[in-house]
């Protein structure tokens, strides 16, 4: 059975319908001739105009006013998703020659920050109810006089404690970046992804290895993550290790025209909130500091 495609009105991508299912959505009038549609053996996207006589439809009055072409929620903007099972060049295959704009410093480290709030609140989540479990487990143990086991669940609590963060974020980074999108939540937001450094997608045990030479940068004491300023290729320590780049999301598709050079709203509104945090994070230390010393002295 022929698998059909549709883009909504923002742009998102609805499917797999039958052939009669999307020529239901259509007779419910929530498709316009504009409307982008897509199946199996279309090479791109397709206006439903163009195919309104394979579906056997006739178009009515359109239920989805028409957008300004190239705006931010218009379906030609952002339909070209391939769909799961499409055989598309954006998702499935790198399209070579086209320019490819690289991620620099400051959108790499807007989503830095989206991430290390995504994985810390997993870990501290999945901790507390850990530790809660665990704790009550082995206090129980040790009541009934059963201490080898309760230390067991103690010690079991600490190793918790220590592993846990590690696996959440091992998990996080490795399984977002080697995905279909590329990219972690905060790499989304800010619209860029990983890549090799001829623009495919990552396997999982490459980005697992991305993921361990990250600790260079630790260790570097975070020149690692700096450099990415200043390399030609704007790649971290990281990257040059394992041989990947970060670029936009666009790069390496059918619409190379469609990236973004600038830093962009939202990856300005993100380093603006994490300045403020981490600024009122810098004035509370040096009070809790500079207090103390003054009511001594």
């Amino acid at each position: 059975m022929t698998h059909w495609y549709y883009a909504d009105a923002q742009g998102q991508r609805q499917g797999p319908f039958s052939a009669e299912e999307l020529a239901g959505h259509v007779r419910a009038e929530r498709l316009a001739a504009h409307s982008l549609v897509w199946r199996d053996g279309l090479e791109t996207w397709q206006p439903l105009a163009s195919m309104a006589s394979e579906l056997d439809v006739a178009l009515g009055t359109p239920a989805m006013p028409a957008m300004p072409a190239g705006s931010a929620t218009s379906p030609a903007a952002d339909a070209p998703y391939a769909p799961p099972t499409a055989p598309l060049a954006s998702e499935q295959q790198p399209v070579a020659g086209g320019d490819v704009v690289l991620a620099g410093f400051w959108r790499r480290l807007a989503a830095l920050f989206i991430d290390s709030m995504v994985v810390g609140f997993a870990y501290y989540l999945v901790l507390i109810v850990a530790v809660v479990v665990l704790g009550i487990g082995g206090s129980l143990l040790l009541r009934n006089q059963d201490s080898t086991e309760g230390m067991a669940a103690m010690f079991g609590m600490m190793a918790l404690v220590y592993l846990l963060y590690p696996v959440i974020s091992a998990a996080y980074y490795a399984g977002f970046e080697s995905s279909g999108k590329q990219a972690t939540l905060g790499k989304m937001a800010v619209g860029i992804k990983v890549t090799d450094t001829e623009g495919r997608r990552l396997t999982l045990g490459r980005a697992l290895l991305r993921w361990l030479a990250v600790f260079l940068n630790y260790i570097t004491l975070y020149v690692g993550y700096l450099i990415a300023a200043f390399t030609e290729r704007k790649q971290g320590l990281h990257d040059m290790v394992v041989g990947t780049l970060v670029v936009d999301r666009w790069a390496y598709t059918a619409h190379p025209d469609w990236q973004q050079r600038g830093l962009g709203t939202v990856t300005k509104v993100i380093l603006a909130i994490a300045g403020v945090l981490y600024g009122l994070m810098f004035i509370a230390v040096i009070a809790a500091i500079v207090v103390p010393m003054a009511l001594q002295s």
